[in-house]
């Protein structure tokens, strides 16, 4: 029964909205100006001031009036999960930025990650995904939340 509630309020947490104050903003863009709908069609490409879109108190900018479209269309689908953070610090509950460009596509929704010449975050990721997923899952419920 435990494991069943544990599992439910995980669910319910996953799709309840992020806070504005949450979201890793530059400047009051999202993913740092990138299209989040090009992440899905296999390529990061930056957005234009032409195309964009206020969410959440965050703007999201596209590369083209279709992904813009899109967008309108299913925000929740497209937005980063843990407010555009990277995946792999909210393990431990930490708000880091990202690179743009070093990202993974897992059950439908866009995780982002730190990427320097020194490190790769999303590397260390795929090293213990499950393990990570789950932590970084409960630490942003709490981030979230409060």
């Amino acid at each position: 029964m435990k494991l069943i509630t544990t599992t439910l309020l995980l669910i319910l947490f996953t799709f309840v909205p992020c806070s504005a104050q949450n979201l890793n903003l530059k400047g009051g863009l999202a993913i740092e100006g990138y299209d989040p709908v090009s992440y899905f069609k296999g390529k990061p490409v930056e957005g234009t001031k032409e195309f964009n879109k206020q969410y959440q108190g965050g703007t999201y900018r596209f590369a083209s009036a279709q992904n813009q479209d899109e967008f309108a269309k299913n925000p929740d689908k497209y937005v980063p999960k843990y407010g555009g953070w990277c995946a792999y610090a909210m393990a431990d509950g930490n708000k880091v930025s990202i690179d743009p460009e070093t990202y993974k596509i897992i059950d439908g929704r866009l995780y982002l990650f730190y990427h320097t010449i020194l490190s790769n975050t999303l590397r260390k990721w795929n090293e213990d995904e499950q393990n990570l997923h789950q932590k970084a899952d409960a630490a942003w419920q709490k981030i979230d939340h409060n």
